[in-house]
């Protein structure tokens, strides 16, 4: 097994982590997802894994299973849940602690529920575009219409105030469009795009990726489900095309809806900055953006990032962008 039967992320590692089920059974794992922290025994069929864990999150109350050929704790369930459009609440405090302080040594015991399409934390849609793109955006926006009520256009150019502007589907008012020169920040260029929403929650995206509307209508649940349990910020698993072949850098895991009050930091490949760091933030596996890229681009970008922030650039992930996605 290469990639995790979970996130699918190529982070399968070596681990010394164990597990302790109820009546007190104690079980160490040799290997650990880096990425969503599932823990694996040798040997363990991906298949097989992923047959067993739907039959178990298609109860109420999920209980790990000391047999299986897996563990997970309550953080790793959590997002396990979410691929089948599932949240879980804690059984006890307990649980709740271990949430914030993942990874827990309990196998995971909690309660499912779906993820609802109404209600929950409204959230705001953010666009990130050249001046060339903005038609293009505003055409696609419609698409949107079904979970998003604001949403939210900076353009990187001279800087212009929030204006309205009329898009099929939505309210008046509810698309605005502003302007600011991005000048090789793209972490400032994204707090600045958090500041234009009017919810407490924003999803970012560039103007070459794509979020589905299924995958957009969950995600007011998916806040809800991170402010009932201390998280500011969810990923999302981005799927990269280049010139139409997804690419190895699957999931690439993209941290884009986040509490608006958040901020990120980074010039190049920015990230939310966590108080409490990492724990504070989750992965959601209910669906992924997709990005558009061309080969050309995949190598100006490297290039350009690297001269941007010398050392952080990621000169090096040009050639897994380049490398068709494999298992």
């Amino acid at each position: 097994m290469r990639r995790c039967f979970v996130c699918a992320a190529d982070m399968l590692g070596p681990s010394e982590r164990h597990l302790t089920y109820p009546g007190g059974h104690r079980r160490t794992f040799p290997l650990a997802c880096g990425a969503c922290g599932v823990l694996l025994a040798v040997g363990a069929d991906p298949e097989s894994c992923r047959a067993h864990l739907a039959r178990s999150l298609s109860e109420p109350l999920f209980a790990s299973d000391p047999a299986a050929p897996y563990g997970l704790d309550l953080y790793t369930l959590r997002s396990a849940a979410t691929g089948r459009s599932l949240g879980i609440r804690p059984l006890d405090e307990a649980g709740r602690t271990e949430l914030r302080h993942p990874h827990g040594t309990r196998a995971a015991r909690a309660a499912l529920f779906a993820l609802e399409v109404t209600g929950g934390c409204t959230v705001s849609l953010g666009l990130l575009c050249r001046p060339a793109d903005r038609d293009d955006v505003l055409a696609a926006l419609p698409v949107h219409a079904g979970w998003a009520d604001d949403v939210a256009i900076l353009i990187d150019g001279p800087e212009m105030a929030a204006v309205p502007m009329p898009v099929a589907g939505f309210a008046i008012g509810a698309v605005r469009v502003a302007a600011r020169p991005l000048e090789g920040d793209f972490a400032a260029q994204r707090n600045a795009l958090q500041g234009l929403a009017r919810h407490g929650w924003m999803l970012q995206l560039d103007s070459d990726e794509v979020l589905s509307p299924e995958a957009g209508r969950l995600l007011s649940a998916l806040a809800a489900l991170a402010e009932a349990q201390g998280v500011a910020s969810i990923g999302l698993a981005r799927a990269n095309r280049v010139d139409g072949v997804l690419s190895d850098v699957f999931p690439d895991v993209q941290y884009r809806l986040n509490r608006t009050g958040l901020r990120y930091a980074g010039r190049v490949h920015e990230r939310p900055v966590l108080d409490g760091g990492w724990p504070e933030s989750f992965i959601t596996l209910h669906g992924r953006i997709e990005h558009r890229l061309s080969g050309a681009h995949v190598r100006a970008r490297s290039r350009r990032y690297e001269a941007l922030d010398p050392g952080r650039g990621r000169p090096e992930e040009a050639i897994a962008l380049l490398r068709p996605y494999a298992d």
